[in-house]
């Protein structure tokens, strides 16, 4: 009995070890402080899950827009593959989203080191655009050819709108400083390297975060009114010194001149009434000029109905809602002014590119977020996203003990 007794007692430590072992927690309980684990807690994955659904949507809506594309441009004696932009498009997906995911790990003080020397960078490309940039269309905006070219104005809109916010948060430390003149100087400079290329729904885009930021960062009415006259005032000049703004908003306003595209566009949004005519099905798509990029908005109307246009738009709006929510309780003004810069560009394209294809604006070539055909485009909403994700990111511990500190004052 003693004997068994005895290795009885032997036995229990290996059961509990064993037992121990069986009870570990998941790979990333709330305990892991790796850095893998510690962004996975800290990361808003509502906001990771909308903008996973985005990319699935875009890519879908590529394979149904990519036929057009590769008509078009197939020949008799070479016919390119009908998916053949899906494809592409799949592997930008399969380099943006990591690339998104890398981004979004880096630390907040990395991640507006990051933008700041991205801005450098992509700024000085910007000016290279004219001297040894390549022509697409009438329009000079890429650097390099074929399959290694890229749009620098796409890549510098994400880092530009954090490295302003930089340079207005500075405000608050030291009022003498005129952080105000030096951004608006900076913007000005890009609007008129966007206006020589041409590209006017970019340089819509870089204004209108300006002066998002400027007014979240608190600027006085007297001022804002002054700069809200002030671009009334450069849209006018812009109307009667720039032919492209004039042709544009002619087409909009008096239906003078070649309004073939945004016709077609809303002709091909409105095809599929409520429900679409289901994948692949579309014709009136084939009419569409750049349909897997500008007007990809209105091949998804024509297969898949008014009813997912309405869904892509509720989906936008949940993801900007999600961001500002985020922002509630957050005290740091870089950061404040940051997200809303980029949360600002991103809302604004989509609305704009919308807007186009059922011709509530004037046609302005602006891709759709995560949904356009594009390697530029796509590479560079990752690194907006990656941004957006990095500086929203929050410590579940830090914030449960500043609730308890709060509870036990009261």
């Amino acid at each position: 009995m003693s004997g068994g007794d005895d290795m009885e007692t032997a036995e229990r430590p290996v059961i509990a070890a064993t037992r121990t072992t069986k009870r570990r927690g998941p790979r990333f309980s709330r305990a892991d402080r790796t850095p893998l684990g510690l962004w996975f807690w800290e990361i808003d994955r509502v906001l990771l899950l909308l903008v996973s659904m985005l990319i699935a949507i875009g890519l879908v809506a590529v394979a149904a827009a990519s036929p057009v594309a590769a008509q078009k441009l197939s020949t008799s004696s070479a016919a390119l593959d009908p998916l053949y932009y899906f494809y592409r498009q799949l592997m930008w997906a399969i380099v943006g989203v990591p690339v998104m995911l890398a981004v979004s790990m880096l630390p907040k003080p990395q991640a507006r080191r990051f933008a700041i020397y991205g801005t450098i960078a992509f700024m000085v490309l910007l000016f290279l655009v004219p001297l040894a940039g390549t022509s697409v269309n009438g329009a000079q905006r890429w650097i390099g050819s074929g399959a290694f070219r890229l749009q620098p104005s796409e890549f510098l809109k994400p880092f530009f709108a954090v490295s302003l916010a930089w340079i207005l948060s500075l405000r608050l430390h030291d009022q003498s400083l005129p952080v105000v003149p030096l951004a608006a100087a900076l913007t000005g400079v890009v609007a008129l390297l966007l206006m020589g290329q041409p590209d006017l729904g970019q340089t819509v885009i870089f204004a209108a975060t300006w002066f998002v930021l400027v007014l979240v960062a608190g600027l006085s009415m007297r001022i804002m009114g002054m700069l809200a006259g002030s671009g009334v005032a450069l849209l006018i000049l812009a109307y009667f010194f720039y032919p492209v703004a004039q042709q544009r908003i002619n087409i909009w306003l008096f239906a003078e001149g070649d309004s073939f595209q945004v016709d077609k566009a809303h002709a091909t949004l409105t095809a599929g009434g409520l429900v679409g005519t289901g994948p692949g099905a579309g014709l009136a798509k084939f009419q569409l000029p750049e349909a897997h990029t500008d007007y990809i908005f209105s091949v998804i109307g024509e297969e898949f109905g008014m009813i997912a246009c309405i869904a892509i738009a509720i989906l936008y709006l949940a993801i900007i809602v999600r961001v500002l929510v985020r922002l509630l309780d957050e005290e740091d003004s870089f950061l404040i002014l940051a997200v809303a810069g980029l949360i600002a560009q991103f809302g604004g394209q989509a609305v704009i590119n919308m807007a186009v294809n059922t011709q509530i604006f004037p046609s302005k070539g602006m891709t759709l977020p995560f949904i356009s055909y594009g390697g530029s485009s796509f590479i560079a909403l990752s690194i907006g996203m990656g941004l957006l994700l990095s500086l929203t990111r929050r410590n579940p511990y830090a914030a449960r003990v500043s609730m308890t500190r709060n509870w036990n004052k009261k």
